[in-house]
């Protein structure tokens, strides 16, 4: 049985980072593309970063791209979140999900996922 467990969330003030992580248990981690999502209060979940299936290629939502780097480290069955230059429209709750399908940007595409983990930044 899979399963993933988010960590690193937190409070912080904006243009602050936060780097948060993902340790997968229960899939072969080297070949399962991974992706990041968010969702705030009151909205639908939401589309942050991904890698592709081959994890050649990296995927970003416009509204992080620049600011948040995906990163993953076999060896730990972990993947990375690097948020950056954050904003209050950050604020979220942050989950990290395993991908069967081919859509990447879309959760319907994900079959496994984390408890989710808050990121709340301040003004």
């Amino acid at each position: 049985q899979v399963q993933l467990v988010e960590s690193g969330g937190g409070l912080v003030q904006a243009g602050g980072s936060l780097r948060l992580s993902c340790v997968v248990s229960g899939r072969a981690f080297s070949i399962t593309p991974m992706g990041w999502f968010r969702q705030a209060l009151g909205k639908e979940r939401e589309f942050v970063a991904a890698f592709s299936r081959s994890g050649t290629n990296l995927y970003y939502a416009d509204s992080v791209k620049g600011r948040f780097t995906i990163s993953r480290e076999t060896a730990k069955n972990t993947v990375y979140l690097q948020m950056n230059r954050l904003k209050p429209e950050d604020t979220a709750v942050y989950y990290c999900a395993a991908r069967s399908g081919s859509d990447y940007y879309t959760p319907r595409a994900y079959d496994a996922w984390g408890q989710g983990t808050q990121v709340t930044v301040s003004s």
